[in-house]
This record gives C-alpha cells, structure tokens and sequence, in this order.
C-alpha cells in the first residue's frame, strides 16, 4: 500500500482496522492461509489462526509447514514498523521454525510487543543505531498445546544511520 493512499484511509479508519484488512485482503498472505483476527488499538497486540483446509493440507492430512511458517512471516515486521513509525527501518532478516507435533486443527499465534520491549528498542537505538531482536511466537490450538514454535529475527535501525550507512 502506497504512502499517499494509507494518509486518506487513516483519516477514515483507525490503525488497527487498517492493518488487519490488509493483511487478510493481502493475496500472498491469504496464500498462507493464515487470517489476522485481532488488532489492538496501539497494535502491540496481534493475534492470527491457521484453519487447517484443503488449501494447506499435506500428502498425510496434517498442515504444511510452509503455511504456518508463511502465515508467521510478515508479521512481527509490519507490527514494528507500524508502531515505531518513519524513523525507523525494521526488516525481517531470518526466521526458523521447529515442529513439535502434526497439526490436525486450526492453530493460533498471540504476537506481543511489550511497551518495555518497545523502551529497550528506543535506548538501543539510540547508543548503537541497529541492532537485531530475536522475536519468538508458538502457534497453539485452543487450549494452549504447542505445534511449533517460531523465531523471527528483525533488525531495526535509525533512519537517518541506515540511510548513511555503506552497505
């Protein structure tokens, strides 16, 4: 989505509504068959579910791992880029996800961004100019058991450092 054209939606919706429609109006992460369900008003809070369907069954019934790892993908980075605003560059650098057990329902994932994570983000910044963060979510079905955990490996700079910086 366009600058210009994410001004005149928040002048109609606030940042959440946005952030959740466009990712499941996205096509590349409908793919994944994940669906954001939940937006918190500060977007620190995201939550999403992988129905397992037609769409994301393997050759042995249970869910393909390049879905969930798929429907995991963008998430942490747009919730950071979002939060921290034009300042900053966040960028998904590296993720890896273990199995624990097959998944033969709907699973879900709770993305959270402490305001104490967002301070530490701000002092580190600040002394260093970049740095990597290493963001962890499991994807558990309803009742809290675990089918995989992911890491996610984002890095975040000043604006002005990275813009300067000789890559």
């Amino acid at each position: 989505m366009n600058k210009t054209m994410l001004k005149v939606l928040q002048k109609i919706f606030k940042s959440n509504t946005i952030l959740k429609t466009g990712f499941n109006l996205n096509i590349p992460y409908r793919r994944s068959s994940g669906r954001v369900c939940f937006v918190s008003d500060d977007l620190q809070t995201i939550k999403i579910k992988i129905p397992l369907t037609y769409k994301n069954k393997n050759y042995i019934g249970t869910m393909f791992g390049g879905s969930m790892f798929a429907a995991t993908d963008p998430i942490y980075m747009m919730q950071l880029i979002t939060i921290l605003g034009n300042n900053y560059v966040v960028w998904d650098k590296a993720g890896s996800i273990q199995f624990k057990r097959p998944v033969t329902k709907t699973v879900f994932a709770n993305f959270i961004i402490t305001n104490e994570f967002l301070k530490q983000i701000e002092n580190d910044i600040n002394k260093y100019n970049e740095k990597d963060y290493c963001l962890k979510v499991n994807l558990t079905d309803k009742d809290g058991v675990t089918y995989a955990e992911v890491e996610r490996v984002i890095y975040i700079a000043s604006k002005f450092y990275y813009k300067n910086k000789k890559h």
